[in-house]
Formats: structure tokens, C-alpha cells, sequence
């Protein structure tokens, strides 16, 4: 018989109306653009949208470059109206929004029905809000998709985790864990706790209280399973209620977190939390000196471990695509020196506002960034140095590289069948000349001949021509802007 589980907290929790709901939702999601992968798990709050939406937001958004690819999404949230001992499913065949109807995935639920502690409880399902607030992000950022609506009474994080596991499946799997932080402190007493409680959660810390986070039984046989993987969970956001539209008496603490799998996250050698404080250092190693406060000074030993190790990089800053380019103080010198064993990027696209880079790993990645970073805004040889009006108008854009690796070729035509387009950033030595373009080149060199023959004519070479005395190197980077 077919059932459907109708919306409980739709026009409180959520808009009502349809298209109210879809201009909600859609906004939220514009305003958390992201071109991070997608993750395998989203641990993601629960309140009324206008709370916590926008943090939730932050996560579903990172769902919409393999939307197609999901077909399953496995919800898991806690109990608020119907105390029970294990964890609850459904007799229902689907779940209902006012965006429609998602049906369940019934064979996944006859997976788990026989494990310990699970079994139908269609009360707990009736009233919860935990699981259904998640359902409108899912319908506009995924196509078509089953459900398992899992909520989790009195249960260990063994038996959670166990359910899990069972469930994880493939890249068509996705694992969502409803949970908020903390409730009702005032506001600077709720950021000192929830701090705390994002450093468990990725930390892994397995024993979270009622206290830190009100789905701390999901949450925590989540954080006991990824252990058990070897995964590691990233903090995407972190806010509360008087950041979002309420007042800052009394909050509610909210919180986005992703997890990849090994093969996803493969490329991605720094969390969110990183890249943030080295965007941070190369955005103050500008600022500094245009408030008048002289050279940024670090000491890369008040840095996490991770950007203390010799590293090389690039800093680019581009103009904003709205910006005009006649700006007196953007206008290219003539000057062509590269300075003190420093490569520079050629400007292709016209957007290019300085670009100072290392290609050889020589000091802390830390210090490279903010000398690379100064460097850019102040000593590129084709531009003046940045005004302050400038720097509100430009991107810092920040390249980590790999180690290059010489290429064993002999021929242009063996280096095109080596090349991996988009991937590949390459340096060309040849008779005392030399020169690189990072990756981010091939959006407007999409053409692997043509990528060599500009990188042959930046190093002052025939751009068709090759040598025995040519001698290519190739590396890779980790990319991400402001």
C-alpha cells in the first residue's frame, strides 16, 4: 500500500507556498557558491531555514557538481517528540514537501530492518522536524532521488554506526547528519562552546553531550565510523542564530561540516579552515602596508604544522570582472624583469592585476605566501603598485605547488602526448631561458599546442621550434581564491 509521510513543519519551519519555498531555498544556495567537490557525508543543522538555512546552505551547495550522480540520500537526525530506545524507520513509501513527493528507498530499509535496534516506529517519523527541514535543500540541488529516513532515539554510536556502514554505498550514496549545536546561551558564550565542539567533530571525539550538539547520537556514531575509515571531516561553517535572525540573548548554535571519500579529496591537500588562514595572511600582507602599517610580519611557528613546511607558491590577484581597466593605477609598465629569482604570469585573459610566484620550495609556505602576496600587489614589474581603492576590487587567487618532475622526452611531439590539459602547469628551460604557466592558464590555452607555443614565445623562444638543449618540467597545484 502506497503511503505518504505529509510535511509537519511546513509554514513554520519553512515556507509553505511552493514557490515561496524555491525563491528561499535558491537564494540561500546562490549566496554559498562553491566550487569545492562534492562531499560523501553532510552533517548540516535543523531550524527554521531563516536560522539556520544559510549555514546549511554552505553544504548542500557543494552537492550541485554531482547531482546527477546521487539516487540515494541516507537522513539521519534525532528525536524531539517521541522518546525510544535504537533508531526509528518508516512504513511510509515516500516523504512529501511542497516541492512533491520523494519516495523511499524501500530495499535499503529492508537492509537495516534486521539489525540490532532498528524496527518501524511511524510516531517518531509523524512530527520530526529533523529530517524533513533538509528535504527542500535536497529537491533543488539534486535531480531525482530515493530516501531513508533514519531518526535515531536512545541508540550507541556502534549501533548508529553500524546502520551507517551498511548504507554507505558508492558514489550514488549520499550521507546526511542532522544536528545542531548548542542552545539558548547568550552569544559570546555560545561561540566559546561551539568552537569547542566543531574541534571535536573534526578532531573525530566520538563522545559529543546533548549539551554540544542536540543530534549527538548520529553525529557520534558518524564521527566513531569515520574514524574506523580513516576519513576526516572538514568544517564548512559555523554560525549561530544571532548571526543569522535572531536576536544575541539567547542563541542556537548551527554548523556545516563534509566528509570525503579517499579518492575525492585525493587532490585536496588543505581543509577549508587553511585555506582561509592563508588567504587571510596574504589579504593582511597587502593591507598592512596600504593602512600605513609597514611589512606583515609572521612567525610561521604561530601557524598549524601543515604551513610550516618549505613549500612554493603562486599569489595572483585579478580584477573583478566588473571592473574597467583604465584604472592609471592598473596600466602595465614596460619593464620585463622578473626580480630576485621570481617567475611572473603572462596576462592573458586582461584581468590580471599582479601575479608573483616560487617555483622552487626555499622557506615556510606560510612566509611564501605573504612575501609572493606583497610582491604581487607591489613589485610586479608590469604594473604600478596597488592603491588601497584598487585592493577592494581585486581577487587574491593562491596556487600551491607540487614538486616538479622532469619529463623524460626528446621531441614537442612526445611532451603533447604527456600532457594532461587542465592538470599539467609546465616549465620550459631552454639555452638560459626559461619560463612557466600554472594550470589555470589552460582556461584560456585550452589547446595543448597552442600552450606550448605561448609558453615557448613567454620564455623569448620560436615559439615552433624545439631543441636538444629543451628541458620541461611539470607540476600540479592546489587552487583557491577570496
Amino acid at each position: 500500500m502506497q503511503t505518504v509521510r505529509s510535511p509537519a513543519v511546513a509554514g513554520s519551519f519553512y515556507p509553505g507556498n511552493r514557490k515561496a519555498l524555491i525563491t528561499s531555498i535558491d537564494a540561500m544556495l546562490e549566496n554559498a557558491r562553491s566550487v569545492a567537490p562534492c562531499p560523501k557525508v553532510i552533517i548540516a543543522p535543523h531550524a527554521g531555514h531563516i536560522y539556520s538555512g544559510p549555514v546549511a546552505a554552505m553544504a548542500y551547495r557543494r552537492l550541485e557538481h554531482r547531482k546527477q550522480d546521487i539516487t540515494r540520500v541516507v537522513l539521519l537526525g534525532p528525536s524531539h517528540h517521541v522518546g525510544f530506545r535504537g533508531i526509528a524507520v518508516t512504513s511510509a513509501t515516500s516523504y512529501a514537501t511542497p516541492l512533491g513527493e520523494i519516495p523511499l528507498a524501500t530495499d535499503a530499509i529492508q537492509e537495516v530492518i534486521n539489525l540490532p535496534e532498528t524496527g518501524f516506529l511511524d510516531s517518531a517519523h509523524a512530527q520530526e522536524h529533523s529530517l524533513e527541514v533538509h528535504l527542500p535543500f535536497l529537491q533543488r540541488v539534486l535531480d531525482e532521488f530515493k530516501l531513508v529516513p533514519l531518526v535515531v532515539g536512545d541508540a550507541g554510536k556502534e549501533v548508529v554506526a553500524n546502520v551507517i556502514d551498511q548504507l554507505w554505498g558508492g558514489p550514488e550514496t549520499l550521507i546526511v547528519i542532522s544536528s545542531d549545536l548548542s542552545h539558548f546561551h547568550d552569544y559570546s558564550t555560545a561561540q566559546r562552546i561551539d568552537a569547542r565542539t566543531s574541534h571535536k567533530i573534526t578532531d573525530l571525539c566520538d563522545s559529543l553531550t546533548g549539551e554540544e550538539a542536540c543530534g549527538c547520537k548520529p553525529l557520534n556514531g558518524l564521527l566513531y565510523l569515520a574514524r574506523k575509515k580513516n576519513l576526516t571531516v572538514q568544517q564548512v561553517d559555523v554560525r549561530n542564530s544571532g548571526d543569522t535572525a535572531g536576536t544575541r540573548d539567547r542563541v542556537v548554535g548551527y554548523g556545516s561540516y563534509v566528509i570525503l571519500e579517499p579518492e575525492e579529496s585525493q587532490n585536496e591537500e588543505f581543509n577549508p579552515e587553511l585555506r582561509q588562514r592563508m588567504l587571510k595572511v596574504a589579504t593582511d600582507a597587502i593591507l598592512h602596508p596600504l593602512l600605513g602599517n609597514g611589512s606583515l610580519r609572521i612567525n610561521h611557528l604561530h601557524f598549524p604544522l601543515e604551513l610550516q613546511h618549505d613549500r612554493a607558491t603562486f599569489v595572483t590577484l585579478l580584477k573583478h570582472e566588473s571592473t574597467t581597466m583604465n584604472d592609471q593605477d592598473s596600466l602595465p609598465r614596460d619593464s620585463e624583469g622578473l626580480g630576485s629569482g621570481r617567475l611572473k604570469a603572462l596576462n592573458i585573459n586582461g584581468s590580471l592585476r599582479g601575479c608573483i610566484g616560487s617555483l622552487v620550495a626555499h622557506r615556510p609556505l606560510i612566509v611564501d605566501i605573504a612575501q609572493n602576496a606583497s610582491a604581487a600587489a607591489f613589485e610586479d614589474p608590469r604594473f604600478r603598485p596597488i592603491s588601497l581603492k584598487e585592493f577592494h576590487q581585486v581577487d587574491i587567487h593562491i596556487s600551491i605547488l607540487s614538486t616538479p618532475e622532469k619529463l623524460d622526452i626528446s621531441s614537442r611531439e612526445e611532451l603533447l602526448s604527456q600532457l594532461e590539459p587542465g592538470v599539467d602547469g609546465l616549465i620550459l628551460e631552454e639555452n638560459g631561458r626559461r619560463a612557466t604557466y600554472l594550470p589555470s592558464v589552460w582556461e584560456q590555452l585550452p589547446d595543448p599546442d597552442m600552450f606550448i607555443s605561448e609558453l615557448r614565445s613567454k620564455a623569448g623562444l620560436a615559439p615552433d621550434a624545439w631543441s636538444s638543449n629543451t628541458t620541461v618540467y611539470r607540476y600540479r597545484t592546489e587552487e583557491f581564491s577570496r
